[in-house]
């Protein structure tokens, strides 16, 4: 009997009904029964998942092998223990509670002897709300590199491994890690292949989040995969050298595995908790975080773990909560530099370099704009001419002298939406800003206030009322955020061709000036017929 293409192997822990659907994905693959095997091992699972693992192996005894054992606490130990029966050309790793495209198996086993590719990375998308890094999966590519790709950013084991790779180096999975096991395995199969191929024509991969959260990786508390994590980054560190190399890998980790530490829920843990979160996070900083990783993070991340590093348990939780209670960072401006102005900016005693602070280029759009909003406007007319007078909050401070407000015509491109503003394409120029305007500092002293006086022309346009300021040789375009604030009311001017003008909140929260002709002429041919024939009408009617 010739050996199968491909040996899926599925690590089985509680997960009916998603289990039925993802051996359903897997016995109607293109590939074929012939070409396929797949061993299941049951991690001593409570409830029907046994079951249904041994009715589809009685189903198809050819293919599908199952193997029970007590429960070992993750996925490790199952997968090392399907890895000694596998006899597949190829083995591939699915979640219990995932499922695989139709053709998928096929597709990557071709891939695989047409590049001559050690490792297949599918496209892998997320169901249900489960969040998967797409960023690998914008094109097809037969080379990539785990130093030159996004490949860092998608570490886990559901790929397809030429299993002579795997038993060569002896690969397998560390049964000590409840989490985040896949990822010593993947790393060092990426680091030893000899070529590494990703296919983004297809949806190969399934990944589905539970309706109860249940799998693993959201149960798994800060102190485990603080610990994990520390334990992936020793591994990856004996494979790869330290240098650039070694930093782009482990920008993921600072910025994924580490950073998640630190979000939103670090307040709320207790005392003990978050210093030994601090205490560990410091020590892999020690080891791992060198100049080059710390620039390639975004300002948040590395602020904040740099306030760990040193130990600064309190003002980084108290840091955490201002951000997420939604207090804009002051943004401070000097020369062609522009920082963060987080806690323990400048402060003497403190003594984080300025460095940890300075934004470079990531996030501007972003900061900038959620400490951007209206604080007031109102129409000021003088005779037939109308202004807008508005303030406008920021959160700038510093060398402010470029910060402005205009009404600009044009909608802003859908890249700006998610960010809040966008940085202006290298060579666009802006006409000079039209109007009267002035500055002062905002009455907290973290940010500016923008007034400007703006003269409305009469035209029929849609105005967007935005801020725009130079920032390291960079104009950025920000809409002015005025949810919830009051609009002046819809007026009339100009007394020979009347126009009107209002202001209004668009689906975005943005603010919008409309203008227009108070009696718009029509173009329409039935309006300039239909008083004719009304006329006539009368007429004959006479």
């Amino acid at each position: 009997m010739t050996s199968p293409d491909v040996t899926v192997v599925v690590a089985v822990y509680n997960t009916m009904p998603y289990l039925t659907e993802c051996l359903n994905s897997l016995v109607g693959q293109s590939i074929g029964l012939d070409r396929l095997e797949i061993v299941a091992v049951d991690d001593g699972s409570t409830d029907d998942s046994g079951a249904e693992l041994d009715r589809f192996a009685k189903k198809y005894p050819k293919t599908v092998k199952v193997i029970h054992q007590a429960n070992s606490g993750g996925p490790a130990a199952p997968s090392n223990r399907a890895l000694e029966v596998a006899t597949g050309r190829f083995v591939y790793f699915i979640g219990s509670d995932d499922y695989l495209g139709k053709e998928a198996l096929a597709r990557m086993v071709k891939c695989a002897d047409k590049h001559d590719s050690d490792v297949v990375v599918g496209k892998m998308v997320g169901t249900n709300g489960r969040y998967v890094h797409q960023a690998l999966y914008k094109k097809s590519n037969p080379d990539v590199s785990l130093y030159d790709s996004a490949l860092p950013f998608t570490l886990a084991n559901t790929k397809l491994f030429r299993r002579d790779l795997v038993e060569r180096h002896k690969l397998r999975f560390p049964e000590d890690l409840p989490v985040g096991s896949d990822q010593p395995f993947t790393i060092e199969a990426c680091v030893r292949a000899r070529k590494i191929s990703v296919l983004a024509d297809y949806t190969y991969y399934y990944a589905v989040k539970r309706g109860d959260s249940s799998n693993i990786t959201y149960r798994a508390n800060h102190l485990s995969r603080l610990r994990c994590t520390a334990r992936i980054l020793e591994h990856a560190a004996g494979l790869i050298e330290a240098g650039p190399q070694r930093d782009t890998v482990f920008q993921r980790h600072f910025t994924w595995e580490l950073a998640k530490l630190v979000q939103g829920d670090f307040p709320s843990l207790d005392e003990q908790t978050r210093r030994e979160v601090c205490a560990g996070i410091a020590e892999l900083a020690d080891d791992y975080l060198t100049e080059r990783l710390a620039d390639s993070l975004p300002v948040t991340r590395r602020v904040r773990l740099t306030l760990a590093q040193r130990g600064m348990v309190d003002e980084l939780a108290a840091a955490i909560e201002a951000e997420e209670n939604g207090a804009p960072i002051p943004f401070h401006l000097e020369g062609d530099r522009a920082f963060a102005a987080y806690t323990g900016f400048r402060d003497p005693a403190v003594g984080i370099p300025d460095r940890i602070y300075e934004v470079l280029g990531e996030s501007v759009p972003a900061m900038l704009a959620a400490g951007t909003e209206l604080v007031s406007a109102e129409w000021e007319q003088s005779g037939d001419d109308l202004f807008l007078s508005v303030a406008v909050r920021t959160a700038l401070r510093g060398d402010t002298e470029s910060a402005v407000v205009r009404l600009v015509q044009g909608a802003m491109p859908k890249s700006a939406d998610k960010a809040g503003g966008r940085r202006l394409p290298a060579g666009q120029e802006l006409p000079p800003p039209v109007g009267e305007f002035s500055q002062e500092v905002s009455a907290d002293g973290a940010g500016t206030v923008l007034r400007a006086r703006i003269p409305v022309a009469a035209r029929t346009a849609t105005l967007g009322v935005r801020v725009h300021v130079d920032i390291a040789g960079w104009t950025y375009e920000i809409p002015v955020r005025a949810q919830d604030k009051p609009m002046p009311l819809a007026r009339r001017w100009r007394s020979g061709t009347p126009y009107r003008v209002a202001a209004r909140v668009n689906a975005k929260g943005r603010m919008v000036v409309v203008t227009g002709l108070l009696f718009p002429p029509s173009d329409k041919w039935w309006s300039r017929v239909r008083p004719l024939l009304v006329r006539v009408k009368r007429k004959v009617s006479r």
